[in-house]
């Protein structure tokens, strides 16, 4: 095996490594609601994301091309290898810092600052106006999106439901969660899993063994198979914070947030295929369906810290990419 092909097979590898983190990172973003409302068990619950985050993964690769073609100018050889590589690391060790702190920031931003960091540290090209359209605007406009549609649906929920009897409306609600929680898996995979292709194709680009942005199927079953397992094995201290300690959810309101966040992941994937962050979209809509019951009812302070997080993901990362590219490039001496 040459050194290019032994590189390949380790940025694969690390690429699969980010892929499982993402899943346990983010595997509150399906389930934290239903767990907390009590709707599903935490097994059956993290069951049932890890297979809707296996078949999400095989829906679609339009986010993927995005994020292979659509960031940063393809690098080329071992140099190239060396900034994709660098860009998982930043991404890895961002999300692990922030799982261990329970803190639901996005796997995806994490990984296009590793991205972005890696490239401007080797002065390899950036596609900004990508950045900017593809990363930036639906970072700032799918979590207006969540609050709003989460706010909307469950006071449409509370409309409709207005003279059910509570004891039953909540015993439907427990059962249609069931149904919301997995519509956030699957979009969960779509989205997230979609983005560890397209580092992935990134790196088989660079590496010259392919030419095209095209997803290879045995990188959707890899990607889909990690995420789904990384998924499965929880990431509690995260779905504790979602979950309980943002704002208090009944099932009306757990489903409100994910219908409204499931139909914001679909939208972005299929129609504008656009790599946004599932994370940033439910904690949104949990805040939303929330605040339908009065504004104080929403520990603003854990918000804010959870806002903060976000802010800091991208250059965090980066810089993190950005120290890791500096050391293997001092490392070979190249």
């Amino acid at each position: 095996m040459d050194a290019n092909l032994a590189a390949l097979v380790a940025v694969v590898v690390i690429a699969l490594a980010f892929d499982f983190t993402n899943g346990f990172h983010d595997a509150a973003n399906a389930i934290a609601t239903s767990i907390s409302t009590r709707a599903l068990t935490p097994s059956a619950a993290l069951a049932l994301a890890a297979c809707m985050n296996f078949a999400g993964a095989a829906l679609g690769t339009g986010v993927a091309k995005t994020v292979g073609s659509g960031i940063i100018a393809t690098p080329t050889g071992s140099h190239g290898l060396s900034v994709v590589f660098a860009a998982l690391i930043g991404a890895i060790c961002w999300n692990l810092i922030t799982w261990w702190l329970g803190l639901p920031t996005s796997s995806t931003h994490a990984l296009i600052g590793g991205l972005v960091g890696a490239a401007l540290a080797a002065t390899s090209g950036v596609h900004w106006s990508g950045v900017v359209d593809k990363v930036v605007l639906p970072m700032v406009f799918s979590p207006l999106l969540g609050v709003v549609l989460g706010y909307l649906v469950h006071t449409l929920i509370l409309w409709i439901f207005r003279r059910a009897r509570p004891a039953k409306a909540m015993h439907g609600f427990r059962i249609a969660q069931s149904v919301s929680a997995a519509g956030m898996g699957l979009g969960h995979g779509l989205q997230d899993a979609q983005k560890t292709m397209g580092v992935i194709v990134l790196a088989l680009v660079t590496a010259g063994q392919q030419t095209t942005f095209d997803v290879p199927w045995w990188v959707i079953g890899a990607v889909a198979t990690s995420m789904a397992a990384g998924t499965y094995t929880g990431g509690w201290r995260i779905i504790r914070t979602l979950g309980r300690r943002i704002v208090h959810l009944d099932p009306p309101r757990g489903f409100a947030a994910e219908s409204a966040a499931a139909s914001v992941l679909y939208a972005t994937a299929f129609i504008w295929q656009a790599p946004v962050s599932t994370t940033h979209t439910i904690t949104s809509a949990i805040l939303g369906a929330g605040a339908t019951r009065r504004l104080s009812a929403v520990r603003w302070a854990m918000a804010r810290n959870i806002a903060t997080a976000w802010l800091l993901t991208m250059p965090g990362a980066g810089l993190t990419a950005a120290a890791t590219y500096a050391l293997i490039h001092l490392a070979l001496g190249t």
